[in-house]
C-alpha cells in the first residue's frame, strides 16, 4: 500500500511526510487518499502533505470519511485526536458530502458555501498533444448537448455526408469552426471539423437572419448547422449553439443578501482606500438608521471577483503607478479590510491578472507563498478562477449556484471580435459579452486571444452546469441584465481612471455594490462613492 499511496502523490506533484504516510498506510484505502489529495489542492498552495497541513484546513476540506465502515472511522478518530482537533471544534464545522461538492458553515451565524468547482491544474510543460487532447473534449461535449436538440435532424458526420447524403436533401451536422471569411459575393464562408474530416459552409447573405446570427460566429465554436448539399459545399439554413438555459428563476424561502465586488486594486496610487473603508464601515452598521441596519444581519455573502491587489509588474512600467511596491504588503493591507468584516458574512474570492498567480487560466486560489494573512482569516474562502459556488442552500434544497469569473482579456476580446459589439460600445455594457460566453457555455471561446492552460481530463473553462447567477469583473463596469433566466453581474471598481484607461477612453464605474436579495431577487446598487 506505501508504494500505490507515495506513487499516487507522486504523480500529481506532491510529498508526504512519515506521519501521513503512516496514516494512509493504516486506513489502506487508496480512494479516500485521492480524495484528500483533490480537496487539498483546492485550499492550499502546498507541495508537502503534512499533519499540521490537514490540521490547518480541516475546516476547508470535505471530510471524505463519512461513508467509511466503523474500523475505518476508528482509524480518523485516532489520526485526529493525534493532531489535536478538538471535539468542540469538529461539532462547529457543518460539512455535507454531495459527488464532488464540498460544504462549508464555519460558524453558526453563517450560511453555507457549497463550492460546487474550484479547478486546480498543476504547472508542467505543454506539448501540441494537451490541446489537442483539450480540443477533443471540448468537442465531444458540445456534441452531446446539441445532437439533444429536436431541431437538427438526420444528424450525421462530416464522413459520412457523400454516402447517401447530399443534393437537395436536408440534414445536420456538428462541427468546430476552423476559418472563417467573406467572399467576393458577400458570403460568409466557414471551414468546420469534426472527429471524422473537414467541409466548407456557406451562409448566403440574403437570408439575413442567418446570416446576421453567423457574424457573431468566432473560431473554435462548436456550433449545429441545418444544411443542404454535398461534402465539398454545404449549404447553411440554420445554426445553433450549445447555449444556457433555466427554467425558472431561482429563489429560495428565507430572506439573505449577497453582495458582489471587485477590482479593488490595493497598492495603486489610484486605489480609493477612503471609499472601500467606507463600505467596511457601512457593513458594521456605522452611517446607517435602523432599517438599514436589519437588512446588515442578513447579508450573508460577499463575492470578490478578482485583482484585490493592484499586484506587481502586472504591465511595464507599473512601479510608477504603485504606492505600495511590495505584492505580500499589498495583501496584509486587503487582510486589515477583511479583519473588519462581520464573521457572519462568507467572503468568497477569486483571482484576476493582478493577483499573484499566475496569469492563465484556470487561475489557482491564492496561497500562503504571496497572500499567507488572507489564509488565516476564518470567513475568507480562496478559490479558483473560474469557479461554481453555491449559496443559501438548506438540507436537500438547493440553492443559487454562482459562477465566478474574473474575465481578464476574454471579455475584450468577445468584445474586439464580434462587430454588433465592438459598433455599440459594450465596453461600458459588458453584460452584452457575458451573454455571448453564456450562449457557447464557453469561458474561452477563441484560441489564442488569451492564455490558458489546457486540461486534458476535464476543460474546466467549459461551462458545465448552467448558473443561477454569473459575476465577473475586469470591465470596471457595474451592469446588470438577465440571459435565459441566468443573473448576470458584472462589478465596478476601487479605482479612480487610470492613464491607461483615460487613453483607450474607459470611464469607469467606481465603488459601487451590487446587492441581490435572495428570497425575492431584488436588485439594489449601493453607491460608496
Amino acid at each position: 500500500m506505501s508504494e500505490k499511496i507515495l506513487k499516487l502523490f507522486i504523480e500529481k506533484g506532491f510529498l508526504l511526510d512519515k506521519e501521513m504516510l503512516d496514516f494512509f498506510n493504516q486506513l489502506g484505502d487508496e480512494g479516500v487518499a485521492n480524495e484528500i489529495l483533490e480537496k487539498i489542492q483546492v485550499v492550499s498552495g502546498e507541495k508537502v502533505i503534512t499533519r499540521n497541513l490537514i490540521d490547518s484546513n480541516l475546516d476547508k476540506i470535505q471530510p471524505v470519511f463519512r461513508e467509511l465502515d466503523v474500523e475505518k472511522k476508528k482509524v480518523v478518530e485516532r489520526f485526529f485526536v493525534n493532531v489535536s482537533v478538538s471535539v468542540e471544534v469538529k461539532k462547529e464545522i457543518s460539512v455535507e458530502e454531495k459527488g464532488k461538492e464540498v460544504v462549508l458553515q464555519k460558524n453558526p451565524l453563517a450560511s453555507s458555501v457549497k463550492i460546487i468547482s474550484s479547478p486546480i491544474i498543476q504547472n508542467k510543460k505543454l506539448e501540441v498533444k494537451d490541446f489537442t487532447r483539450c480540443f477533443r473534449n471540448k468537442y465531444n461535449f458540445f456534441k452531446k448537448l446539441l445532437q439533444d436538440r429536436a431541431e437538427l435532424e438526420y444528424l450525421t458526420s462530416i464522413d459520412k455526408i457523400s454516402e447517401g447524403r447530399g443534393g437537395n436533401r436536408n440534414f445536420s451536422i456538428i462541427g468546430m469552426v476552423t476559418s472563417k471569411f467573406i467572399s467576393k459575393n458577400k458570403n460568409l464562408i466557414l471551414e468546420v471539423e469534426d472527429l471524422t474530416g473537414k467541409t466548407k459552409l456557406l451562409i448566403n447573405h440574403n437570408k439575413e437572419e442567418i446570416f446576421e446570427k453567423s457574424n457573431e460566429i468566432l473560431l473554435d465554436d462548436v456550433v449545429g448547422f441545418k444544411v443542404s448539399g454535398t461534402r465539398d459545399f454545404l449549404f447553411v439554413n440554420d445554426l445553433f449553439y450549445p447555449d444556457c438555459f433555466l427554467s425558472e428563476k431561482k429563489k429560495i424561502n428565507k430572506e439573505v443578501y449577497a453582495l458582489f465586488i471587485s477590482d479593488f486594486h490595493i497598492g495603486s496610487k489610484n486605489f480609493l482606500e477612503k471609499n472601500l473603508g467606507k463600505f467596511v464601515d457601512w457593513l458594521n452598521g456605522k452611517g446607517c438608521d435602523v432599517g438599514q441596519k436589519k437588512n446588515l444581519e442578513k447579508i450573508r455573502y460577499l463575492f470578490v471577483v478578482g485583482d484585490s491587489v493592484d499586484g506587481i509588474g502586472a504591465y511595464p512600467g507599473q512601479e510608477k503607478d504603485l504606492k505600495i511596491k511590495d505584492v505580500r504588503v499589498q495583501y496584509e493591507k486587503l487582510a486589515e479590510f477583511y479583519k473588519r468584516i462581520p464573521k457572519h458574512i462568507n467572503i468568497i474570492q477569486c483571482a484576476g491578472q493582478h493577483d499573484a498567480v499566475r496569469v492563465a487560466v484556470p487561475q489557482p486560489p491564492l496561497g500562503e507563498d504571496f497572500a499567507e494573512p488572507l489564509t488565516k482569516i476564518e470567513n475568507l474562502y480562496l478559490v479558483s478562477n473560474p469557479s461554481l459556488i453555491e449559496i443559501g442552500g438548506s438540507g436537500e434544497k438547493s440553492g443559487f449556484k454562482v459562477l465566478m469569473y474574473h474575465g481578464a482579456g476574454i471579455i475584450p476580446y468577445v468584445i474586439n471580435e464580434i462587430e454588433d459589439l465592438r459598433l455599440s460600445n459594450a465596453q461600458a455594457t459588458p453584460a452584452k459579452a457575458i451573454k455571448h460566453l453564456l450562449l457557447r457555455r464557453n469561458l474561452v471561446p477563441g484560441h489564442g486571444g488569451f492564455v490558458y492552460i489546457p486540461d486534458a481530463q476535464e476543460d474546466s473553462m467549459i461551462i458545465r452546469q448552467v448558473p443561477d447567477i454569473i459575476t465577473t469583473g475586469e470591465m470596471h463596469k457595474v451592469d446588470v441584465d438577465m440571459y435565459n433566466n441566468i443573473l448576470i453581474i458584472c462589478n465596478s471598481c476601487w479605482q479612480s481612471q487610470t492613464a491607461y484607461e483615460e487613453k483607450v477612453g474607459n470611464q469607469p464605474d467606481y465603488c459601487k455594490v451590487p446587492m441581490l436579495n435572495l428570497k425575492t431577487r431584488e436588485i439594489k446598487i449601493l453607491d460608496f462613492e
